[in-house]
Order: C-alpha cells, then sequence, then structure tokens
C-alpha cells in the first residue's frame, strides 16, 4: 500500500481566509452578501416542522393479518425502512404517530382500532395497507368493513398482501402529504 500526499487546492484557503475575515468584521459588501448566499440557508418555521415530521415518523404495531407480514418485513435488512425515518415500531399508541392498518378488519375489531387511533398523538396519519383494510377485498362479506368508514386514512397502499416495496411507496407519499406536497396525480 503506497501512501500519497496530494496538495489541497487554493480553493479552500480562499474560503479559510474568508472566514477569518467575517470573523473580524472585515468582510462587507458584496463579499459578504456571496458570503451569506452560499452559507445561509433559509425557511419557515412551518416547513422546517414539517419536514422534520416527516422523517420522523413512529409507526404503532398493529397487524391483523397477513399483510402484517409483509409489514414485518420492513424493518430487516433487504428493506430496511429505517433509511426513510419510519423505523422504530412502538408497541403503545401513545409514542405513536402513524397507524399501519395491516389486515381485514371485522365490526367487532372497528371499535379497538379507533380506540387505538383516539389514543395516539396528534398528529397522526393512518396508512391502511392491502385491499382488505382499504375496501374489503376478496373476503367481501357482512362482517368485514373498510378502514375509511370508521376513521380517516391518509395513504391506501393496494395489493393482497401488497410487497414491502409498496408499502415504503406509501410511505413515501405520506411524507409528501405530510411536508406540504401533496400528490395530485
Amino acid at each position: 500500500m503506497e501512501i500519497k500526499r496530494e496538495k489541497v487546492g487554493d480553493d479552500f484557503r480562499i474560503r479559510q481566509l474568508r472566514a477569518r475575515d467575517l470573523l473580524r468584521g472585515d468582510l462587507d459588501g458584496p463579499d459578504l452578501e456571496r458570503h451569506v448566499e452560499d452559507r445561509v440557508l433559509t425557511t419557515s418555521l412551518e416547513r422546517a416542522l414539517n419536514w422534520a415530521r416527516s422523517n420522523a415518523l413512529f409507526p404503532a404495531t398493529f397487524g391483523l393479518a397477513c399483510c402484517a407480514i409483509e409489514q414485518i418485513s420492513l424493518v430487516t435488512s433487504r428493506y430496511d425502512v429505517a433509511r426513510f425515518g419510519a423505523e422504530v415500531f412502538r408497541a403503545s399508541p401513545r409514542q405513536a404517530d402513524m397507524l399501519i392498518l395491516s389486515g381485514r378488519v371485522s365490526i367487532k375489531m372497528a371499535p379497538v382500532v379507533r380506540r387505538i387511533y383516539d389514543q395516539m398523538l396528534e398528529p397522526k396519519w393512518v396508512i391502511a395497507m392491502g385491499a382488505c383494510s382499504s375496501s374489503t377485498g376478496v373476503f367481501n362479506n357482512y362482517s368485514l368493513v373498510a378502514a375509511d368508514k370508521f376513521m380517516p386514512v391518509d395513504v391506501h397502499v393496494p395489493g393482497c398482501p401488497p410487497r414491502p416495496e409498496a408499502l415504503i411507496h406509501g410511505i413515501l407519499k405520506l411524507q409528501q402529504m405530510i411536508q406540504g406536497h401533496p400528490d395530485l396525480g
């Protein structure tokens, strides 16, 4: 193994001298304006909060049927939902702000799901994962109810059961909605 020493460019030295002049108060005029434009990022508090909320989602651990197996696979190394800021599945609804409703919801289970939703902290979001929770799917009978009949649903992820990639796509769509960029398509 050979170690080579390369000369650092003059650009680094120029930036270092400009920063020194700024700290001394010697930088003014167009140089100061250019330095500030290059270094300062401006945004509103609301946009910063929405960005932070969208990149720190805490889903509630709640699976009802076969879609829950696909939801569980999100935390494996193959799909790694931690890249998108939704890695820590919470066991308590009071620590969660996103409910992934995965599987079919019976009429007897709907009040329980609604109670869990009501216990979650504001702001809160819901993803209906799979055909069963979105529209009762292939098990369309008298004992099942669609999720948006008893609580507000932000994103529907289609499939029976949907692949983990589809759920990741739904999480990304939810993040866009939280940041204030709703999908019009």
